[in-house]
């Protein structure tokens, strides 16, 4: 063989290698980037994209407190006892409760209702019903299912107390008499029923 062919041999087999090399190359760098986008490495991405958004949303929350929207009531008790005397309201009422709800029913025949509905001041909530009924029908048309809890007295007077089954963490003080029901309910705990029910004038 000549010194010419040689030579164009050796070329050839330097650009087969130089290919092979550069194939080589480039099969190992697909499969590197292939292993860049695995599943894992997704995962830790959007996993340190929920933490830095976390921080932006910890750092930048503030809480909105609800406001209570307090309505003038008074008013309405005065207008209420001139219809049905026995019609009580609080005198006064306790130091940062605000009144936020009240009606009074008085149709052409019974019966007749009152309500208020309060917020305290631990954003507990207090409501007093009252009616000319004084049958079971009406407890559960204002309580629905309850169980007896004992007995409060609150300035000389026993008062019911009564576990709503239906509300969750909510009681009653129910009392009876002279053809009224008053009731006395919420959220708040017996104690603060009580408070609240020495208040009624």
């Amino acid at each position: 063989m000549s010194s010419t062919s040689e030579e164009q041999a050796r070329v050839r087999a330097e650009q087969t290698r130089a290919r092979a090399e550069a194939e080589a190359y480039r099969a190992q760098n697909k499969v590197d980037r292939a292993k860049a986008r695995t599943l894992t490495n997704m995962v830790w991405a959007l996993l340190a994209c929920f933490i830095v958004v976390g921080f932006l949303y910890f750092v930048t929350w503030r809480p909105k407190e609800e406001k209570v929207r307090a309505i003038e009531y008074t008013a309405q008790v005065e207008d209420a006892k001139k219809v049905a005397s026995w019609i009580r309201g609080p005198d006064p009422m306790p130091a940062g409760w605000q009144a936020t709800s009240v009606q009074f029913r008085a149709p052409e025949q019974s019966p007749i209702t009152w309500h208020l509905g309060i917020v305290t001041a631990d954003k507990k909530y207090v409501g007093l019903e009252q009616s000319n009924v004084t049958g079971k029908a009406y407890l559960n048309e204002e309580l629905g299912k309850t169980a007896d809890d004992g007995t409060s007295t609150v300035a000389g007077v026993t008062w019911q107390r009564k576990t709503l089954l239906d509300r969750r963490d909510e009681q009653a003080l129910v009392l009876v008499g002279s053809g009224v029901t008053t009731i006395v309910t919420g959220n708040a705990g017996y104690q603060t029923l009580e408070t609240f029910a020495a208040t009624l004038r």
